[in-house]
């Protein structure tokens, strides 16, 4: 069974950490380039960051450049995002999705995506 797990949301206060992962279950990470995505109550969903899979390019929405990394451990079958300096505007449901088609190069078009997870929630209060 294809599957993507997110996992690591949270509580967390303005200015800390959190770290999220997305396994894979049922297909190899590899071959995938893997995107994050994030919808606030009442917003749109929106792409926060992105890795290609051959080339590890990455992507990032300016609103979390310099905060936030998605690296991958393809050993692990497992793609992780660091977030920092978190805002309280970072609260949201985050979401992994796989795309096949991501070999060099990385898109927030959710339409590239074949394989998506349930999400994890992060809400950033104090």
């Amino acid at each position: 069974q294809v599957q993507l797990v997110e996992s690591g949301g949270g509580l967390v206060q303005p200015g800390g950490s959190l770290r999220l992962s997305c396994a894979a279950s049922g297909f190899t990470l590899d071959y995938y380039a893997i995107g994050w995505f994030r919808q606030a109550p009442g917003k749109e969903r929106e792409g926060v960051s992105c890795i290609s899979s051959r080339s590890s390019s990455t992507s990032y929405a300016d609103s979390v450049k310099g905060r936030f990394t998605i690296s991958r451990d393809n050993a692990k079958n497992t793609v992780y995002l660091q977030m920092n300096s978190l805002k309280p505007e970072d609260t949201a449901v985050y979401y992994c999705a796989a795309d096949i088609r991501g070999s060099y190069y990385c898109s927030f078009g959710e339409s590239r995506y074949d394989y998506w997870g349930q999400g994890t929630q992060v809400t950033v209060s104090s």
